[in-house]
């Protein structure tokens, strides 16, 4: 076993692992990154979901995101023929996809992630393990000394010695190992107050996770041309099983419409464009429009399936057994290819006929041998007892009143806006879809009640079960990562701990000056956007 040592290591090199890594190497500091994939950027290229983004992302949050939106855009315009009118257009989205103005392949972030990260590995200020995994943490008192890892091509072994640590792994690991007080699951109302929270605490009540996949379909499949995938051996089970909160089985057009819950049936293609719990699904998260391209050069769309019929919701991944959690991924993936076989045999078309044998994987997308992404796309996390806990009453409309607008933090170290959205769960609950306001992220989220020098940056910060379904998107994971990257850079420059930041009023002035002089994050939303409910914004607002 080797062991290195440096000022900050990173655990996890998704957007939050990513943006964390980047700041603090920005500001001089000596940083480890590491990652189980051999892919950054997490949710938005080793899961394959294309980035959910609030209406103002062009124009607020932060700046070194926009730089990456930028960068996303400018690679297409440098690497693809795209026609001229198109890479012309600011506001340039290579997908057409609904669920973004930039929905785009996943491979184009890893690149550009990489590139953003090339001048500090460059010079040795970064180094990225990438297929390495955390087994071990090892801690005094309230002190996380060394991490141990283990790389995947030969379970080789190195523990990384570090001043700060920072967990941006995908489910909170490193609070695991690390013995980070921390929850799992449902709070119950007595506990937090919120208006949506569950009558009984139930650490299972966990949401739903979906491995994603890339299609292309070709209306008239080439003679000899076969692209219907063997038949799953679970198939027959999704086929047939209802759960007690859902319309039918999940292989259909059929689902709930979330914040109604009403039933709701869809078509894959030529849907209604303009309204919204009517547009099709193909069109949701496109990521190659052959429309956006030089004639001749893409002949076919490539969508990204991330839709309700691949909510895998049988077993959690928190609380349970490695047997228990290999199942649920394992389970995971045989619905996701399931409810592909069904599409491309028994689906039901609007002329009559079933299945659309034209519908292909596309594997080189996700850079995998079956097509599936490189890891299941997961919605939760362990949470950090925190300093200080976000809660539904201070973010959601219901529970403040439609006027009030989100809650002011003095200790603000980033913004965010997204609807709460919980996705059904493995306690058996259906959708919870809650109005919230454009929010701010509080520094005393960052901060474990006890642990003095880790960190998180992922979706494993001081929310609730609730609140977490507004805070783990795409933007505001890399905001609560660059928010984190620059207090442990403050705090090594500085001689402080992080609480002593937060405690003391001209450290905690002196760094968010760093974050919105230096770093150019926004702190607080305008007050018009702040008071707008998240589901009520105007249409224009998205330019």
């Amino acid at each position: 076993m080797s062991t290195l040592r440096t000022s900050v290591l990173v655990v996890g090199a998704g957007l939050g692992g990513v943006a964390c890594a980047l700041t603090a190497a920005r500001l001089g500091h000596q940083v480890i990154l590491t990652e189980e994939t051999d892919w950054l950027g997490g949710q938005l290229t080793s899961q394959a979901v294309p980035p959910d983004e609030n209406p103002w992302i062009e124009r607020h949050g932060s700046a070194s995101y926009r730089r990456l939106r930028e960068g996303i855009r400018d690679y297409y315009r440098r690497c693809h023929p795209l026609r001229p009118d198109v890479a012309a257009d600011p506001l340039l989205n290579p997908g057409l996809g609904f669920v973004s103005p930039l929905c785009h392949e996943p491979r184009v972030a890893v690149a550009v992630l990489e590139e953003m990260l090339a001048p500090y590995r460059t010079s040795g200020t970064l180094t990225v393990l990438l297929r390495h995994r955390p087994v071990a943490a090892a801690s005094e008192g309230d002190i996380v000394r060394a991490v141990t890892l283990r790389r995947s091509e030969d379970a080789a072994e190195v523990t990384v010695e570090a001043a700060y640590v920072v967990d941006a792994t995908e489910l909170g690991d490193l609070l695991d190992l690390a013995g980070v007080e921390h929850v799992i699951g449902a709070e119950a109302v007595s506990e937090t107050g919120e208006p949506h929270a569950t009558p009984v605490a139930d650490p299972l009540d966990q949401q739903a996770i979906s491995w994603c996949f890339p299609l292309e379909y070709a209306a008239e499949p080439a003679e000899g041309s076969d692209a219907v995938i063997d038949r799953p051996a679970s198939y027959d089970h999704w086929r047939t099983t209802v759960a007690d909160f859902w319309p039918g089985p999940q292989l259909s057009w059929t689902d709930v419409e979330p914040i109604t819950l009403a039933r709701r049936d869809r078509r894959i293609f030529e849907g209604d464009p303009d309204d919204a719990s009517l547009r099709d699904l193909w069109h949701y998260r496109r990521i190659v429009a052959r429309s956006q391209f030089r004639p001749g050069t893409v002949t076919r769309d490539v969508t990204l399936v991330n839709w309700p019929q691949i909510d895998y919701w049988n077993l959690p991944l928190l609380g349970v057994d490695d047997a228990t959690r290999d199942r649920a991924l394992l389970g995971a993936r045989e619905l996701s290819l399931s409810f592909l076989y069904w599409m491309q045999t028994e689906a039901p078309r609007p002329d009559g006929g079933t299945g659309y044998p034209g519908l292909a994987l596309r594997p080189d997308i996700v850079d995998t041998a079956d097509g599936l992404a490189k890891a299941a796309y997961v919605r939760e996390s362990r949470r950090i007892l925190s300093e200080f806990t976000v809660t539904e009453n201070h973010v959601g409309v219901e529970a403040r009143g439609a006027q009030a607008g989100s809650a002011l933090f003095h200790d603000s170290v980033g913004i965010g806006s997204y609807r709460i959205d919980l996705h059904p769960s493995t306690a058996g609950r259906t959708y919870v879809d809650i109005d919230c306001f454009p929010f701010q992220i509080p520094l005393g989220s960052l901060l474990p009640r006890r642990v003095e020098n880790l960190l998180p940056a992922n979706k494993n910060i001081g929310t609730t079960h609730i609140t977490n379904g507004c805070y783990r998107l795409h933007p505001v994971e890399w905001s609560i990562g660059e928010a984190v990257g620059a207090l442990v850079a403050y705090c090594l420059a500085a001689g402080s701990l992080p609480r002593q930041v937060r405690a003391e009023e001209g450290r905690l002035a002196d760094y968010r000056r760093l974050l919105g002089d230096t770093l150019g994050v926004s702190l607080a939303w305008p007050e018009e956007v702040r008071t707008t409910p998240r589901g009520g914004r105007p249409r224009e607002a998205a330019r």
